[in-house]
C-alpha cells in the first residue's frame, strides 16, 4: 500500500482485525521480544550505552544541520569516483528515473536487497507494470513478496508469519511440497535466488549511511544477498533517502556500533559493506555502471521545523517498534503505510504532509515514551505524536466529542468540590453495572477499552477522601509520657543547658 494511497478503514478498524488474529498477535510479540532482550543484552554488556546514545544524537543533529554542505559533499565525491547521481524529488520523479535506466539497459530482471525507500516508492510495481521482473533477495522480503504484502516490520518484514505459513508460500513457488524446516526453506530459496542473481541485469539496494568524505555508500546486511546484488549484475541502482548522510567514515563507527546492537542485539552484522563507485579495471567483481538516486519524498520540509527536524535523525533500527506496547498487539500493518510503530506514526504523516488523511495513526500510541528510551539517536517520538495531534486539532480536524470531552474534564479538574461531587455521584451510579469487581459494559467510550480488558471501578474509599481520616488521627491526644520518665528526661535537658554554660553540676 502506498504511503499516498491509504485504504478507507481507519487504524481502529485494521487494529481491531490484528486483535483478533491470536497468532498474529503471539508471533509478533515474541520476535519483537526476543529482539528487545537482545538489544538490552547487547547494549549492557558494550557499556556506557547512554554515551554512546549521545555520540550518536549529536552526529545526527549535525549532519541534518548542515544537510546541503554534506549532500553537495558526497555527491561530489560519488560523481569523481565514475557514480551518476540523481535527485528525486517526489514518488514519481524517482520512479521515472529507475524506469529510465531500466529502458536504457533493455533490461528484463532486476535483483534487489531489503529497501525500505523502495518500499515507500513501491518500485517494484512500476517495474512489473514494465514488464520487468522484480526479485527481492533478502528472505523476509522474498516472503513477504510472495504472500503480495508490505513489510510488518522494518528489520523484519515477514515477523508476522511462522514457519508453516512460510512453508505453505514456498511450496507454491517451488511446486511441490516442502517441509516446514527452516534449513529445508533457506536452501530452497538459496537455490532459486542464486538463479535470479546470475540472470538479473540490474541490481537494486538501499543505503544504510552514505560517507560524504569519500561519496561511498555502506550496506548492513545479514544474509550476503546484499553482496550479491552489488556484485553480480552490471548495472547497480542504489535508492537513498536524502538524510542517510553521515560525514565521515570515524562517524561510521559509532553507527556501526548503535545501528546492529538496537536492531537485532547483535554485536555488529555478518556483512557490512562499503562500496566507493562501480567496478575498476584491476577489480574481480562489481557492477559496470552505478547510480545512485537520492529521494527527497518530504524529508525536506522537515528541515527547519523545530518539532519534527529530529525525524530525519533515525536510522531505521527499528528499535522502537520492539518496545511499544501497541505496536507489540496490532503488528506492522494495522499502521497502513511503509513505515509502522512509533516511528511510521510520526513519519507517514510528516512525509505525507497530510495530517487530515493520516491522523488516527498518531493516535495508535499510549505516549508510554519506551520509543525514546530505546531510540539509539534519541528521537523523542512520543513529543512528536503529541504534536501531531495538536495539529491535527488546530487544522480543524479534530474530533467533536472529543473536544467537548476536554472541556468537561478541565471543568472537572479546575475546581477540587467539583470533581469530589463528580467522583462522589460516580460511586453511586456504576453499581448497577459492577459484576464480580469489574465494570464490563461495552456502550460510548467503554466500548474500545472493554471489549479487550478490564475496568475496574472507582473505589469506595478513594485515596483523595482519606486525608481527612488521617487528619483526625493527627489530631488526637497523644499517650501521656510517664511521670518517672518526664522527670528523667527533664533532669537530662537541665544537665545539658547547665553544660553548656561551663556549670555543671556533678552531684
Amino acid at each position: 500500500m502506498s504511503m499516498s494511497e491509504k485504504t478507507s478503514a481507519t487504524v481502529k478498524e485494521r487494529a481491531d482485525i490484528a486483535l483478533n488474529n491470536d497468532f498474529l498477535r503471539k508471533a509478533v510479540r515474541f520476535t519483537t521480544e526476543r529482539l528487545r532482550n537482545g538489544k538490552q543484552l547487547a547494549s549492557t554488556e558494550h557499556g556506557n550505552w547512554d554515551e554512546w546514545r549521545e555520540r550518536g544524537r549529536q552526529i545526527r543533529l549535525h549532519t541534518i544541520a548542515h544537510l546541503d554542505y554534506y549532500l553537495n559533499l558526497f555527491v561530489e565525491n560519488a560523481r569523481a569516483n565514475g557514480v551518476h547521481v540523481h535527485f528525486a524529488e517526489d514518488t514519481a520523479a524517482a520512479t521515472e528515473i529507475v524506469m529510465t535506466i531500466a529502458r536504457h539497459k533493455q533490461a528484463e530482471s532486476v535483483v534487489k536487497s531489503k529497501s525500505m525507500v523502495s518500499e515507500e516508492l513501491h518500485i517494484n510495481h512500476a517495474l512489473e507494470e514494465a514488464g520487468i521482473e522484480a526479485v527481492e533477495s533478502d528472505l523476509g522480503e522474498y516472503i513477504i513478496q510472495l504472500a503480495g504484502e508490505g513489510p510488518s516490520h522494518i528489520v523484519i518484514p515477514a515477523i508476522h508469519k511462522n514457519r508453516y505459513q512460510i512453508a505453505e508460500l514456498l511450496s507454491k513457488d517451488a511446486g511441490e511440497e516442502l517441509p516446514p524446516d527452516t534449513t529445508v526453506l533457506a536452501g530452497y530459496v538459496r537455490r532459486k535466488l542464486r538463479e535470479k542473481f546470475l540472470d538479473a541485469d540490474i541490481g537494486m539496494t538501499g543505503c544504510n549511511f552514505a560517507i560524504a568524505e569519500t561519496g561511498s555508500m555502506v550496506l548492513f546486511e545479514n544474509e550476503g544477498n546484499a553482496r550479491m546484488v552489488t556484485t553480480v549484475p552490471k548495472t547497480q541502482i542504489t535508492l537513498m533517502g536524502m538524510e542517510r548522510i553521515i560525514p565521515s567514515w570515524e562517524d561510521l563507527e559509532v553507527m556501526a556500533t548503535l545501528l546492529p546492537r538496537s536492531a537485532t542485539g547483535q554485536r555488529l552484522t555478518m556483512y557490512m559493506s562499503g562500496i566507493t563507485g562501480p567496478k575498476r579495471q584491476d577489480d574481480s567483481d562489481g557492477p559496470e555502471e552505478m547510480h545512485i538516486i537520492i529521494v527527497d519524498n518530504g524529508r525536506s520540509g522537515q528541515l527547519g521545523d523545530p518539532e519534527f527536524q529530529e525525524l530525519l535523525n533515525c536510522i531505521r533500527c527499528g528499535a522502537c517498534l520492539n518496545v511499544c506496547p501497541v505496536y507489540r498487539q496490532i503488528g506492522g500493518h494495522s499502521y497502513g503505510g511503509t513505515y509502522s510503530g512509533p516511528i511510521g506514526a510520526v513519519l507517514t504523516p510528516a512525509l505525507n504532509r497530510n495530517v487530515a488523511e493520516w491522523d488516527d495513526i498518531a493516535n495508535a500510541s499510549s505516549l508510554c515514551g519506551a520509543c525514546y528510551e530505546a531510540c539509539p539517536v534519541k528521537i523523542p517520538l512520543h513529543d512528536m505524536l503529541v504534536y501531531l495531534r495538536r495539529r491535527k486539532v488546530e487544522r480543524g480536524h479534530g474530533n467533536r466529542w472529543e473536544s467537548i470531552g476536554m472541556k468537561g474534564f478541565a471543568i472537572l479538574m479546575g475546581n477540587s468540590k467539583r470533581l469530589g461531587a463528580a467522583l462522589k455521584m460516580g460511586r453511586i451510579f456504576q453499581k448497577p453495572v459492577v459484576h464480580n469487581g469489574t465494570i464490563s459494559l461495552k456502550i460510548g467510550p467503554l466500548k474500545g477499552w472493554n471489549t479487550y480488558r478490564d475496568m475496574p471501578p472507582m473505589a469506595d474509599d478513594p485515596f483523595r477522601e482519606r486525608w481527612s481520616k488521617l487528619e483526625q488521627e493527627l489530631q488526637q491526644d497523644q499517650v501521656t509520657m510517664d511521670a518517672t520518665v518526664k522527670d528523667r528526661m527533664e533532669q537530662l535537658v537541665q544537665a545539658r543547658q547547665r553544660s553548656k554554660r561551663g556549670d555543671f553540676d556533678e552531684s
